[in-house]
């Protein structure tokens, strides 16, 4: 079993070629930050309100707000830069296109780039950091043997691991924090079952789209119904509905994208078991108890039926994560001990169970009491968003707030601590694990914050929306690429829920226009988006980190590209069957 601190170490950079780089990102950011500092000190008089037609041309426009994206993915894939070459390319073109051609004052458009920029760093590093340090303990004190052998207990068919982890796992994990946690942990979980960096990286980003939808306690559904005025209840079940026949494509995907499609087809009833039961589940809790619970629940009752499936069934054929058979050699083991497993997976519950409470409405409400939030000089209330990006002009807001408290972090890395405690880890030995993992993730936290600061630029300067009305030029079609909206709108922030917050009211505004159900094209929105969440530029960084293959980032890209943009595709030719076609028409929640 391959040890995970050890992973990706021929392919590290030397020490001084490490530093040399996080340097230089740093002292890019940096100057980003000292800039809009002292030109933010003449702060813009009145309003500025985004145009999304600059150069009187829909489809110019939208070519060139789509450059910086162009140029990141471009850079990672085609060109096969280094991450920090692309985020920093990325972030120069972003800052290009905003001043020149969407004339967004220059101090007004720094401004944005360091807010997302403090966004980058906190609370998404806040997020990843303790979820590696959280890893790394495991490693090391010796419970990644451990949790190996108890999933060895259950099945030594990869195949099966695979979905255990990467889908049900990865969903409580996102239904709980959300952000970059279910990638990190199940990229960690997948290389001690023996899975390579790079296939690790890209299995858990495939695994890690239909729950994205209900992420983070239901936060994506509460943010589409702030900014369009649908109630929750319509949204959570439309969404759901959208994503059934995709809780059940998905795990069939996963399994066949890692193994192929015969030997997907020998593990077909978990794997349908699965699929069919979490759909049903997310449904059923969708449309009876709104959005907060939904991928928790969800994950929490598959994993209990496909366990106790897997006592009665095994395949005929065992595969190992290098798919060779080792049917021979495979130990069966059924009946295993209980507290072994419990054992095993006790620090795992700890962090699952921590996460869960941390972002119940009544805890995180008390946290965040001791929130510090400032408006953002400059930036805040200074930015309009204007029809028919909205129904009407609206103020964009700017505020940075470090809910240090109720961070999802700051659960991880305390239920990092009590496990650390019951796995025996001394309090000397968990500083040197979270200094060593603090040091080895300095280059990544610049990248972190570099591509945050595009996706604010973009945001502010009306780029985002200039996108997503070129989309709204194709009539009939628009269902389709609809879809496809949120599916930008994530791959360019990394977030469903800032995904609706951008779109949700431009898909409701143009739903009206085309004679289409406002539910149908807002839930689209959101249930196209968690597709887009494979080839966002922050996730690929994040999974990277957690396999510690800094500099596999285009190969992580290109790994997954095809299966975001496919089915993406799939889910906007089922919204135009669920807006046309009868009796798909019957999904769309009133």
């Amino acid at each position: 079993m391959p040890v995970f601190a050890d992973v990706g170490k021929e392919r590290r950079l030397s020490p001084l070629s490490a530093a040399t780089k996080a340097y230089w990102i740093v002292g890019t950011v940096a100057l980003c930050l000292g800039a809009a500092v002292l030109l933010s000190t003449n702060a813009v008089r009145g309003r500025w309100s985004q145009n999304y037609d600059p150069t009187g041309n829909w489809l110019l426009s939208a070519l060139l707000a789509a450059a910086p994206i162009v140029v990141v993915l471009g850079s990672l894939a085609v060109l096969r830069f280094k991450a920090y070459v692309a985020a920093v390319s990325g972030l120069i073109t972003a800052l290009v296109v905003a001043i020149a051609v969407f004339h967004m004052p220059v101090r007004m458009a720094l401004t944005a780039a360091t807010y997302g920029a403090g966004y980058g760093l906190f609370p998404i590093c806040w997020i990843v950091l303790p979820v590696l340090f959280f890893c790394r303990m495991m490693i090391e004190s010796g419970r990644g043997a451990a949790l190996y052998a108890s999933l060895v207990n259950i099945s030594e068919d990869s195949r099966l691991q695979l979905l255990i982890i990467a889908f049900i796992f990865g969903a409580f994990i996102e239904g709980a924090a959300g952000l970059g946690a279910p990638v990190a942990a199940c990229c960690a979980i997948l290389i001690s079952l023996g899975f390579r960096p790079v296939r690790a990286a890209s299995l858990s980003m495939i695994a890690d789209t239909v729950p994205v939808a209900f992420g983070a306690l239901g936060l994506p559904i509460l943010a589409l119904h702030n900014v369009t005025g649908l109630d929750t209840a319509p949204l959570a079940a439309t969404v759901s509905h959208i994503l059934l026949p995709f809780c059940v494509l998905v795990p069939f995907w996963l399994v066949w994208a890692f193994a192929g499609f015969r030997a997907t087809l020998e593990v077909w009833p978990p794997i349908l078991l699965t699929g069919v039961f979490f759909a049903v589940t997310q449904m059923i809790v969708a449309e009876s108890g709104g959005p907060t619970l939904v991928a928790m629940t969800a994950s929490t009752s598959t994993l209990i039926v496909l366990l106790s499936f897997l006592q009665f069934w095994q395949p005929k054929r065992v595969l190992d994560v290098e798919l060779r058979d080792i049917t021979d050699e495979a130990r069966r083991r059924h009946g295993h001990n209980v507290v072994t497993v419990l054992k095993a997976w006790l620090p795992w519950i700890i962090f699952a169970t921590l996460t869960f409470v941390w972002g119940i409405p009544q805890i995180s409400g008390l946290l965040n009491l001791v929130t510090v939030s400032f408006p953002v000089a400059g930036l805040h209330n200074l930015v309009l968003r204007t029809p028919p990006a909205a129904a009407k002009h609206v103020a964009e807001a700017a505020v940075f707030q470090l809910n240090w408290a109720a961070s999802p972090g700051t659960a991880i890395l305390v239920a990092g601590i009590i496990a650390g405690v019951f796995m025996g880890v001394s309090p000397k030995s968990m500083v040197r694990i979270f200094v060593k993992t603090a040091i080895n993730m300095r280059s990544m936290a610049a990248i972190f914050a570099a591509m945050l600061a595009i996706g604010s630029v973009t945001r502010y300067c009306g780029m985002d929306a200039t996108l997503g009305l070129a989309f709204a030029h194709t009539g009939v079609l628009y269902p389709f690429f609809g879809a496809l909206i949120g599916w930008l709108g994530v791959a360019t922030t990394g977030s469903n829920t800032v995904s609706n917050m951008m779109f949700g009211s431009l898909q409701t505004v143009t739903a009206n226009q085309v004679g289409l159900p406002a539910t149908l094209m807002a839930s689209a929105n959101s249930a196209g988006g968690v597709m887009g969440k494979m080839i966002n530029a922050q996730t690929i960084v994040t999974a990277s980190a957690a396999t510690e293959s800094e500099g596999q980032e285009g190969n992580i890209l290109r790994s997954v590209f095809f299966h975001a943009l496919a089915l993406a595709a799939l889910v906007g030719i089922f919204v135009v069957l669920v807006a046309y076609v009868w009796p798909f028409t019957k999904l769309v929640a009133h």
